[in-house]
């Protein structure tokens, strides 16, 4: 069952703001795309979450889209988010393209207009073009797929 875009709320936290719950719940996200949909056995648990800022969007308590966000010089010089992802339900809907516009803005706002750095899987280069983002490394393998860095000035 697809989920409608307008009944979402989205959260926009530091890793010792999170309860329990929402924490378990963006773990449960993330290893049911990354790791079983994708097929991609790594640990998800990589110490980084502690000083990230999540952004999550809920409807009616389940969490459909997660991103995670640092601060300039904590994982490139520029800003960056990652682990980047929408539940199924929710695919089709506009939601990843929504989450990701939020993300850059909740990091613009946060740290006064930072250039943003990801990597990205290359399949995604042309969505996240969309936005500005610009290639700037050659490919390379992480976690077995295949990745680029983009830049957003």
């Amino acid at each position: 069952m697809k989920m409608k875009t307008n009944q979402l709320t989205w959260a926009w936290k530091r890793f010792t703001d999170l309860s329990t719950d929402e924490l378990y719940k963006i773990i449960q996200l993330r290893e049911r795309v990354f790791v079983i949909e994708q097929n991609c056995i790594y640990l998800d648990c990589d110490d980084k979450d502690r000083d990230a800022w999540h952004l999550f969007g809920v409807v009616e308590g389940k969490i459909h889209a997660y991103l995670r966000a640092f601060g300039p010089g904590l994982k490139y010089a520029e800003a960056a988010f990652g682990r980047v992802v929408t539940s199924p339900e929710s695919r089709g809907t506009g939601l990843g393209r929504e989450l990701t516009a939020a993300g850059i803005e909740r990091i613009r706002a946060q740290f006064s207009g930072a250039s943003i750095r990801i990597s990205a899987q290359v399949y995604l280069q042309k969505f996240y073009e969309s936005f500005g983002f610009v290639r700037v490394s050659n490919e390379y393998p992480e976690n077995d797929i295949p990745h680029i860095e983009m830049l957003l000035k």
